[in-house]
């Protein structure tokens, strides 16, 4: 199936449009970019070029894609097997390239839009019944010829034959990761990742002001738990407060009315005011970390203090005794103990309330987040980690009412949610784990 997709239309060459066309092209396929004007065309073209490997693969993009753009060229899409979508992420402008698209396309090409949140639902709404048959949700993780996570969305009237056809390319040709979401807010990758961060700051600021460091809450959210270095305030310095703060904006808008994410989809107040003064991260020099160059040409790693609003040496962290470890931190009687039941733990509740609401298994919402945002193992496997049964003991120790994939494995008597090559369905019974 996978050899069914060889020729490529790109709606919009800027980052994630000249990724997915650098993939495509570098996949065999005939690739055209079509953008809003010549100049945009161009540059298009550029950044495509730019992303090859070598020189080799820069010859083969030069032979593979073609520019052009919707006012000319928009004819040509009818050559095409699929139609990636990938303007703006704005409704408007999304409904108003699908009606050019429409009238042009042939017969059973397949058409995807790619977005990190905005619902398939709203996008097709009032679309032909032959678009609905045709379409789903493509979302790509940047960089895309990096990462591997591609989340796929599909419709009540999305043709099963497309929906194969695409991700047997996808998955063969491009080498992505699949999985399978539901059309809800930020469908699954960004709807627990952007909780952990909100939901991160906002118990950050409780732990600093109990006498936490930014460094610890860092080290504590790293290693121990199986996390990327960056752990939490370096990621949000990588990914940059402008699109936290926007992320979470759209959040505010979309979760359901209940769902434990409303009440952390804004920025807290120190966070707020160094948004408001431009201190947004790495692209703008700093965030909560900065790198200075010492009088002897050293570089000196710098830590920012957001409630006294100064900079201040960056200190490395040794974890040692129980804090090295996320099964003996998770339950520590102290303060690194509390910061990672707050945090890593909230999220981890968080995450097993939302099945099947996001997806119809664990294994989307794992693979989502091993491969969306280097996790070492996702939230199911980190709840196997911890200890199924110690989370469910205290919880019901707390009085705390026991999420929704944990109630199911309580009932079911089971222990874990991994059992060699089999997971635990939300009807309790024991499936074997798709191949990747």
């Amino acid at each position: 199936m996978s050899q069914d997709i060889k020729s490529v239309a790109v709606i919009g060459g800027g980052t994630m449009g000249s990724g997915i066309a650098a993939a495509c092209a570098a996949a065999g396929c005939d690739v055209l970019i079509l953008e809003a004007n010549e100049g945009f065309a161009a540059a298009a073209k550029g950044r495509v070029e730019a992303l090859a490997a070598d020189d080799a693969e820069k010859a083969l993009f030069r032979d593979k894609v073609a520019v052009g753009t919707m006012d000319k060229d928009v004819g040509r899409l009818s050559a095409c097997d699929w139609i990636c979508e990938a303007v703006i992420e704005s409704l408007p402008a999304k409904k108003a390239v699908l009606a050019a698209i429409e009238p042009v396309r042939r017969d059973g090409s397949i058409v995807s839009t790619n977005t990190s949140g905005i619902p398939l639902s709203a996008i097709v709404a009032g679309e032909p019944e032959r678009l609905r048959r045709d379409m789903l949700v493509t979302h790509f993780f940047n960089p895309v010829r990096v990462m591997r996570l591609l989340e796929i969305v599909t419709g009540p009237e999305t043709r099963a034959d497309a929906r194969d056809k695409l991700g047997a390319f996808l998955r063969g040709g491009l080498k992505k990761g699949l999985v399978t979401a539901k059309d809800t807010p930020n469908f699954i990758g960004n709807r627990i990742g952007l909780y952990f961060i909100l939901s991160g700051l906002h118990l950050g600021a409780k732990h600093r002001a109990a006498g936490t460091s930014i460094d610890r809450i860092d080290a504590l959210l790293g290693a121990p738990v199986g996390f990327p270095g960056t752990a939490l305030y370096g990621l949000v310095d990588l990914i940059g407060l402008d699109v936290v703060s926007s992320i979470a904006e759209n959040l505010a808008r979309t979760l359901p009315a209940g769902d434990a994410g409303r009440a952390t989809a804004s920025l807290p107040a120190a966070e707020a005011a160094m948004l408001a003064r431009g201190q947004l991260g790495r692209k703008s020099g700093g965030g909560f970390y900065r790198m200075q160059k010492a009088a002897d040409g050293a570089k000196l790693k710098e830590v920012f203090d957001p409630e006294a609003g100064s900079w201040g040496p960056s200190t490395k962290i040794k974890l040692d005794g129980a804090s090295a470890a996320l099964e003996t931190v998770f339950f520590a009687d102290d303060a690194d103990g509390a910061l990672v039941r707050d945090v890593l733990g909230g999220t981890l509740l968080y995450a097993a309330d939302l099945v099947p609401q996001i997806s119809d298994d664990i294994v989307n919402v794992d693979r989502a987040m091993r491969w969306g945002f280097a996790w070492a193992k996702g939230p199911f496997e980190l709840i196997d980690r911890i200890g199924a049964q110690r989370l469910i003991d205290w919880l019901v120790r707390a009085g705390r009412p026991l999420p929704h994939m944990l109630a199911v494995l309580q009932k079911a008597g089971a222990s874990r949610f991994y059992d060699g090559d089999r997971y635990l369905g939300t009807d309790g019974a024991m499936y074997p784990v798709p191949a990747e």
